[in-house]
């Protein structure tokens, strides 16, 4: 079992100060999605002479741009930075750019895509373009900080976590949340790609890691292995399935997913559907005709016998 963390102390547009170099604010976001909505983190010290970073600041919500702003006040923001290109992280980039005259850093869009499914909060803010492009391992330097971005695709093929080195602690976007998995939705969603990422995140040895929703995963290294083994167990339910009989998404995910709200199987059979994928790649399973929503399954021993 995943040993989730849903209780923490916020109140929408209210600057909590979590760690010496961390101030989060959340916005009034809540969602299945974004659980109580989208963190923004300034990281840098208080004073009137301290330079700051602002990372995800959200969807575009003007009562949000506020609060982050009144929560800067005095402060000169030096980066604006993105983990990846959803709506609930992206879009008030730009306005809080332009109010500080920050720039916005991010890795480079994906080409625009949207899930099959449509109506996920995870769709694409397709007007987003940075200022600068990231590179993986790049250093941002900033009054007493350093973050280093540190590419983790999966969820969404652009996503960049951050590094603040000197609290051995990782923003880690969506890529890891303490109050749910990760979506991981094809066709910009990769699983092949999130079990990757997840293994260099496991790496990396982190104290603390500060997802965009959700408190804080102060207990790193047996979350993220319980994470990494629900994973695992899933993709195990699903060639359990297809030994089963089952050949398709429609048929496993009333089954695999029985306990979660209905609401959520759309995006259920997405995550479905990036696990079959990775196992077609592996040459575990074949897709009729190929491995879409619709497609049927079946195990390579079935398909030959």
């Amino acid at each position: 079992m995943i040993p989730f963390v849903r209780q923490f102390d916020f109140a929408y547009g209210r600057p909590d100060r979590v760690s010496p170099r961390i101030q989060r604010v959340i916005a009034d976001n809540p969602g299945p999605f974004t659980f109580t909505g989208t963190g923004t983190y300034i990281v840098g010290r208080d004073g009137p002479t301290a330079s700051v970073a602002v990372i995800d600041p959200g969807p575009p919500d003007d009562a949000h741009l506020q609060s982050i702003l009144r929560a800067l006040e005095g402060r000169t923001v030096s980066h604006i930075l993105v983990t990846h290109t959803h709506r609930d992280h992206a879009p008030l980039s730009r306005p809080l750019s332009e109010a500080t005259g920050a720039p916005v850093l991010a890795a480079e869009p994906p080409a625009r895509q949207t899930h099959p499914s449509g109506g996920l909060d995870e769709e694409e803010d397709v007007d987003f373009r940075p200022d600068r492009v990231l590179a993986d391992g790049e250093r941002i330097i900033g009054d007493g900080w350093t973050l280093r971005a540190l590419a983790t695709p999966g969820h969404a093929s652009n996503h960049l976590a951050f590094v603040l080195e000197e609290e051995r602690a990782l923003f880690s976007g969506d890529h890891v949340m303490g109050w749910s998995t990760t979506v991981v939705a094809p066709p910009d969603g990769d699983m092949t790609d999130y079990f990757a990422s997840l293994d260099r995140v496991i790496a990396e040895d982190f104290e603390t890691i500060w997802p965009t929703h959700g408190p804080p995963v102060t207990k790193v290294a047996p979350f993220l292995a319980a994470y990494r083994v629900h994973r695992l167990e899933r993709e195990a339910q699903i060639l359990g399935r297809l030994a089963a009989g089952d050949e398709t998404i429609g048929q496993m995910v009333p089954i695999l997913y029985a306990a979660v709200d209905s609401r959520l199987w759309p995006a259920a059979s997405l995550s479905v559907q990036a696990h079959l994928i990775k196992l077609v790649r592996e040459g575990r399973v074949i897709a009729d005709p190929a491995p879409t929503l619709r497609a049927r399954y079946a195990l390579i021993d079935q398909a030959l016998g």
